[in-house]
């Protein structure tokens, strides 16, 4: 089992250093909500279905190598805080390239 640390910043501008299972096929979104970093019921709304824009978060350094797919693109297209760095937590699927990834989770939709 392989765990990577990642660095994610909270809506209260907190930072939290954690351990993430590159072996659960599990997700940022998920990670976040499994740490409880972000309140009950305002991350990961649809399930991680790139269907609404309650996991967005910003990419803070050059760790991940992936782009927007066109789900995250189009409700990218239509989240209020985006910026160029904004990527949608459900689409970042936690592999061991990702170890040292920093994220800030966007505000509340």
């Amino acid at each position: 089992m392989t765990d990577i640390t990642i660095k994610i910043t909270d809506r209260k501008g907190v930072l939290h250093e954690v351990q993430a299972p590159t072996d659960m096929n599990m997700n940022v979104m998920e990670l976040i909500r499994s740490y409880e970093l972000a309140e009950e019921g305002t991350i990961g709304i649809c399930g991680g279905m790139a269907m609404c824009a309650s996991c967005q978060c910003y990419v803070l350094n050059d760790v991940l190598k992936t782009e927007r797919n066109d789900d995250e693109e189009a409700m990218l297209s239509e989240a209020y805080h985006v910026k160029e760095n904004s990527r949608l937590g459900c689409q970042i699927h936690l592999t061991e390239d990702l170890d040292g990834l920093e994220i800030e989770i966007a505000p509340e939709q």
